[in-house]
């Protein structure tokens, strides 16, 4: 296990690595020079050709990536060109709306796919079961942002129930009025995510069904429904946590949109706005941090199956 654990660890930090070099080199191909943003239009060539020195733009582009490498390797994912703040400090302020709004959306998901996942493949071929399984595959196909919309019109507009947009400026120092600003963005990832999800508890439930352990106990005497749950269900589960980490990746795409779309200040809305303002090492940092969460979560997940997974532990 240890052997196993180490050479996945050796594989995330070369994931992270090679992220590293495909997310650098566009600060040089992209147009326009950030140089000019920062004094404005009335600078001179004198002003900019500093900023440019300063900002060590000159230098070649290996010493630009090997300077931003190295700060990584001790914890320092950059300073922002416009406002001279630390990424990791606006990462962090950022992410107290983000990785709530994450758990959040992934427990909605898990609650709408695991239960329903389930009931649509042992209702197979009945009507109920039918509706499930279509109602999930027109919701997996629904766009995020129109989900987002409808949502709002029901929730917000129409029963007045909870906030269209915004996040509370106390933050979660108001913990009540932060949660319900979250609620319909979770929601909107939670049921789009979650309709996708279900699909695979189906697929993997109607599996299990076909097992022959599953088969053997009902044959001692339990019923279908009986012999999947005590016996199918830890399959099915196992199943699910390999695609987790899917999800996740899935999760924070969404949130991306949809922090825009709810007006929540997290680290989706600042990465747009930075793209927006050509702030490049900014941009940079926020990438790789989000592609490195990607990664440890695949790792943990890979560990936490090989841990509870009894084949996989006899295989090796």
């Amino acid at each position: 296990m240890i052997r196993y654990a180490l050479t996945r660890l050796a594989l995330l930090l070369l994931g992270l690595f090679v992220a590293s070099a495909l997310i650098f080199p566009p600060r040089r191909v992209l147009p326009g020079d950030v140089a000019q943003l920062i004094p404005g239009v009335n600078a001179t060539p004198e002003q900019i050709a500093a900023i440019r020195e300063s900002l060590g733009l000159n230098e070649p582009l290996l010493s630009q990536y090997g300077a931003w490498l190295g700060g990584i390797l001790t914890g320092d994912l950059g300073t922002s060109q416009l406002t001279g703040t630390p990424v990791i400090d606006e990462l962090l302020q950022k992410a107290e709306v983000t990785i709530p709004l994450g758990l959040l959306a992934l427990m909605i998901a898990l609650l709408v796919a695991l239960p329903f996942g389930v009931l649509s493949a042992l209702r197979r071929g009945r009507p109920d079961g039918t509706a499930l399984s279509v109602g999930s595959q027109t919701l997996a196909a629904v766009p995020v942002v129109w989900a987002g919309m409808m949502l709002v019109v029901v929730f917000a507009v129409w029963l007045g129930w909870l906030p269209a947009q915004g996040f509370p400026r106390a933050g979660w120092s108001a913990p009540a009025a932060a949660f319900q600003a979250l609620i319909l963005p979770a929601l909107t990832i939670g049921i789009v995510e979650g309709a996708m999800l279900l699909r695979f508890v189906r697929s993997a439930t109607l599996q299990a069904v076909g097992q022959d352990f599953v088969r053997t106990a009902a044959a001692k005497g339990l019923t279908r429904d009986a012999a999947l749950i005590r016996h199918g269900l830890p399959v099915v589960g196992l199943s699910v946590i390999t695609v987790l980490g899917l999800q996740v990746a899935g999760i924070i795409v969404g949130a991306v949109v949809i922090e825009q779309l709810f007006s929540l200040p997290g680290i989706g809305r600042m990465l747009v706005a930075d793209v927006a303002a050509r702030d490049l090492p900014k941009v940079q940092g926020e990438l790789l941090a989000l592609t490195g969460f990607v990664l440890i979560v695949g790792f943990v997940v890979d560990l936490v199956h090989r841990i509870i997974d009894p084949r996989q532990r006899e295989a090796a």
